[in-house]
């Protein structure tokens, strides 16, 4: 059966969810910001215990609302599974580049995944690769190099791991968001989704940094530093309320918006993020952008409000036909 073109309302739908997964998101590199900076948590054991606590939001949550959200397939177990890993690399090395290069620089630098999520879905998932995405892709892109200052060559020999773990944790986001898609497209729930891939994720977090010795930046040394918090009990609020909120909401919306939207639009869309953790880390943290790194963050912004203009446009005069039906949407449970 040929794929019917989604109507304006689904794209508006989709727009909506990617816009609040942004506004959420915008929020976790400033608290982990912050606890690196107040605590000095290791990277990857504040993203063990957040991946830890979303789970532990889900559980009964799921439990006493909608128990079939935990349920799954025993085919489906492999491609969670990986999914899972997928997502602990990503966070990982988001919040190895937030330790090193602070919330604002971080989150713009992890949206170069907008171009890996065009070129990889182009190519993977066949998803359409039209001139309007290619110049949204050529602005966050831009945008990005201006905000990483990477233009100057003496940022790559001073600030070599900041703009690796940048770029790294902007790839592994791009193959996060095409799993979300081929998860929508396999039938999961984006809820059931969230829930077993921070499972995963915190399993394979868990044993990385149980592995002995300090080979790797950013892992607990001991196991005991799993407890770095100890009795610190407004660290463990905070981390808590790090996943139960922003973390959640901020996935959960996005995994929902791939639902309705190819991922490399969706992922587009929440290039938006930037600006809303820029003035957060300005009123939060102090950190303050240069004026090149503020045109850096316009060119982001510039790109998504290039592309939704554009379709807007298009849907209305000729409907654009993407590679999912118009009644696709989140009616999986």
């Amino acid at each position: 059966m040929t794929p019917q073109p989604p109507s304006l309302k689904t794209i508006n739908r989709g727009y909506t969810f990617a816009l609040l997964g942004a506004i959420f998101l915008s929020t976790t590199s400033i608290i982990i910001r912050h606890m690196t900076l107040t605590y000095q948590i290791p990277a990857l054991v504040l993203a063990f215990w957040r991946n830890v606590f979303v789970v532990a939001t889900l559980i009964p949550v799921f439990w006493f609302v909608n128990k079939r959200l935990m349920k799954i397939k025993s085919a489906q177990l492999g491609f969670l599974m990986i999914y899972g890993l997928i997502l602990a690399f990503f966070n990982s090395f988001w919040t190895l580049s937030v330790s090193i290069n602070g919330a604002a620089v971080a989150t713009v630098l992890v949206y170069c995944s907008a171009g890996f999520t065009v070129l990889l879905g182009w190519w993977i998932l066949k998803e359409q690769l039209t001139w309007v995405k290619i110049v949204a892709v050529v602005l966050s892109l831009g945008g990005c190099v201006l905000v990483a200052e990477a233009y100057q060559p003496s940022m790559w020999n001073t600030n070599m791991a900041g703009i690796l773990t940048g770029v790294l944790s902007g790839l592994s986001y791009a193959v996060y968001s095409l799993m979300g898609r081929t998860a929508s497209q396999r039938g999961l729930s984006p809820w059931t989704t969230l829930l077993y891939t921070f499972g995963f994720a915190g399993i394979f977090l868990l044993i990385i940094n149980l592995i002995p010795g300090d080979f790797l930046i950013g892992k607990a040394v001991h196991a005991t530093d799993l407890m770095w918090l100890g009795n610190r009990w407004e660290g463990w609020v905070i981390l808590f309320l790090l996943a139960a909120i922003p973390t959640l909401a901020g996935f959960g919306f996005y995994n929902v918006s791939l639902s309705y939207l190819p991922s490399s639009i969706a992922n587009l869309i929440v290039t938006m993020e930037p600006a809303f953790t820029a003035v957060s880390a300005y009123i939060v943290l102090g950190e303050r952008l240069t004026p090149i790194q503020l045109i850096g963050s316009i060119l982001t912004l510039a790109g998504v409000v290039f592309l939704r203009v554009f379709e807007t446009k298009q849907i209305k005069s000729e409907p654009v036909t993407f590679n999912v039906s118009a009644q696709e949407g989140i009616n999986h449970e």
